[in-house]
């Protein structure tokens, strides 16, 4: 039995090596001893998920049956071993290639997001084609585990006499073992005053944030997460009168327009700001190379934010955080028990003051959720693969491709009355990069495969706006181009740690009324705000945001000066909080770590040095998570 143990060891030490492998570009291990060290801390998490798997393995061994040598009863063992530990040593070889999509061991929220998805198994055949390499490490390895399994043999033996001493020292051995397994899973420690490990605890051996992604396993994460509901109230003891100082929830804002201009906004797929030139004048990377030669064009003439970040990680998340102004932590708010309530968003303020409001996705109906969140924010309308008719234009993987569904937006457009709001979740700058054969040798293959994406999805916003600057609508419009978040990184500067969060931001108004390059902190949940000052919407409405184009105090605040820039956003295990000269890191309870705001790398932790300001900070990050989940539990998202 403790030779099987063992060999589960062994194999995970190899899937930990793997991973780095995969992911070494963004992991940053800067020597082998380093990767030792990880490793040696590594095999903590491991224990836990060894154990959590093996309990019943172990259970069947050491009970006194008389049995257990039988070969039947070992034909048995083996199947229960196995059925167990191929299961939980699978999930390790998810993250060699979905880490870099969300630069964090997968939990069990991933599920919460792929579960309902039309054409589960179509991606899940097309991922086998795209990281083959993958399954065949897998399956080499399984061969591997259940070869040497079998190197020991057990002989038949009968236990006809002592059998009372036999039932003895098996039970005592089994309640020794089962200890030491608690204790295991627990983290090796047995005290009532601590609690078993969970995702947190790998941070207490590392300096840089990402490397506990090395030290933990995906069974472990997916274990330590299952019916682990993180909606829950926490009060950090911070007034309702701070938290209107700090927050300023209820906004208003001077209004912009009387003429209420139509609202076009792209959430553009995996669309990290790294990717365009605009956004990278002032990043001081060598070499550099613009993929979005059309963006790089209408930057000129927009208004842009060339230092914005996404509130979130996935697709889900994107879409919560700008059109609800609503981040995701831990879990998508989405996929939250909470997620049902009436929101105020830019859909119920825009449709409340005449708007017809219309959401755009060209995957099937239905896809990453977004159908149903659309529903739940009121959209008037959904456009679809279903509404699109016309298959022949599938990319046969996610969608309509960009260039053809862009055109449909648009002819759908020019049929509404004015004034219209439109979202547009775009597909086809995303795994598995590929692009329409028509175009295969018309953009830069560049040094990744998403560039070339990157390049269609652009070629498609340039045909987008050479049609739309035909009709009479475009004029009286304002465009906002986003991110949902990253994807494939080349350049080491958005290899950083707060750069993986790194989104455009762009207002372009064809009249040439917002224009320029903004360098303070930025976030997608401030979008709503901004769009709604820039319409002219005159009510208050709730909002966690703040206006990026407001040069005067809120009116409904009581600071006497326009709100400070800050960004809020999660890693999957702890809170980032951005602001004034300091990044600071909150575990949930306090915070943990304080970093230069350009120590992007997050490498020297000045909390041993904390000051007024530091504390300031972690002030107004407790107040908003305080007000975020009272707010979400409390179900007072509709003021």
């Amino acid at each position: 039995m403790f030779y099987r143990l063992f060999l589960a060891y062994v194999f995970y030490v190899v899937a930990r090596l793997l991973f780095v492998v995969y992911n070494f570009s963004i992991l940053e291990i800067s020597s082998v001893w380093e990767l030792i060290k990880l490793c040696y801390h590594g095999l903590i998490f491991d224990t836990a998920a060894i154990f959590y798997l093996n309990s019943l393995f172990v259970l069947c061994s050491m009970l006194p049956l008389g049995v257990n040598t039988n070969a039947g009863y070992q034909k048995f063992l083996f199947y229960v071993y196995f059925g167990f530990n191929l299961l939980g040593y699978a999930t390790n070889f998810i993250d060699f290639g979905y880490y870099k999509f969300i630069y964090n061991r997968t939990t069990i929220s991933e599920w919460d997001v792929v579960k309902n998805e039309s054409n589960l198994w179509q991606m899940v055949f097309r991922f086998s084609y795209s990281y083959w390499h993958i399954f065949v490490l897998f399956f080499g390895l399984a061969w591997l585990w259940i070869f040497l399994y079998k190197k020991i043999k057990i002989k038949p033996e009968k236990y006809q006499k002592n059998k009372l001493l036999y039932v003895t020292t098996s039970v005592v051995c089994f309640l020794i073992v089962a200890a030491l397994m608690v204790g295991g899973i627990r983290g090796g420690d047995f005290k009532k005053s601590t609690r078993p490990i969970n995702l947190v605890d790998a941070n207490r051996y590392v300096t840089n944030i990402h490397h506990a992604d090395v030290i933990l396993n995906t069974p472990f994460a997916i274990i330590r997460t299952i019916n682990k509901n993180n909606f829950k109230a926490l009060n950090f003891n911070i007034s309702e009168s701070e938290i209107e100082q700090l927050l300023s929830p209820i906004k208003s804002y001077p209004p912009q327009s009387k003429s209420k201009p139509n609202v076009v906004l792209f959430i553009t797929e995996s669309y990290g700001r790294e990717y365009l030139g605009a956004f990278n004048k002032h990043s001081n990377i060598p070499d550099y190379q613009s993929f979005t030669p059309f963006l790089d064009s209408l930057a000129n003439h927009s208004l842009i934010f060339s230092n914005a970040f996404a509130n979130g990680r996935k697709s889900i998340h994107g879409m919560s955080s700008v059109l609800a102004g609503i981040p995701s932590f831990t879990d998508a708010y989405t996929s939250s028990p909470y997620a049902k309530q009436p929101v105020e968003s830019l859909v119920s303020t825009l449709k409340s003051a005449g708007y017809d409001t219309s959401f755009f996705h060209g995957a099937p109906n239905g896809s990453m959720g977004f159908l149903g969140f659309s529903n739940i924010l009121g959209f008037d309308h959904y456009y679809g693969k279903t509404e699109f008719n016309d298959d022949s234009q599938f990319d046969g993987f996610w969608g309509i491709w960009d260039e053809p569904f862009f055109q449909f937006m648009k002819t759908t457009l020019d049929q509404k009355q004015t004034p219209f709001m439109a979202t547009i979740f775009t597909v086809s700058s995303h795994e598995p990069y590929v692009v329409p054969n028509q175009y295969k040798d018309l953009f830069p293959k560049g040094y990744l495969p998403m560039h070339k994406c990157v390049g269609y999805t652009d070629f498609a916003f340039r045909r987008f706006f050479e049609a739309a600057k035909k009709e009479p609508w475009f004029n009286n419009t304002i465009f906002v181009i986003t991110a949902d978040h990253g994807n494939q990184i080349y350049y080491d500067e958005y290899k950083k740690a707060v750069n993986r969060f790194a989104v455009p931001i762009l207002f372009y108004d064809p009249n040439g009324k917002y224009v320029g390059e903004n360098r303070d902190l930025a976030q997608q949940i401030d979008i709503y705000p901004t769009i709604l000052q820039m319409v002219g919407y005159d009510k208050p409405f709730r909002s966690w945001g703040r206006s990026l184009v407001d040069e005067t105090s809120n009116s409904l605040s009581p600071l006497p000066q326009p709100e400070t820039p800050f960004v809020m956003n999660h890693d999957g295990v702890f809170y980032r909080f951005s602001k004034g000269n300091y990044i600071c890191i909150f575990d949930g309870e306090k915070a943990i770590g304080f970093y230069a705001i350009d120590d992007l790398s997050l490498r020297t932790n000045l909390i041993t040095n904390k000051n007024k300001e530091m504390e300031a900070l972690e002030n107004h990050c407790k107040a908003f998570v305080q007000h975020y989940f009272d707010s979400i539990i409390n179900k007072t998202l509709m003021p």
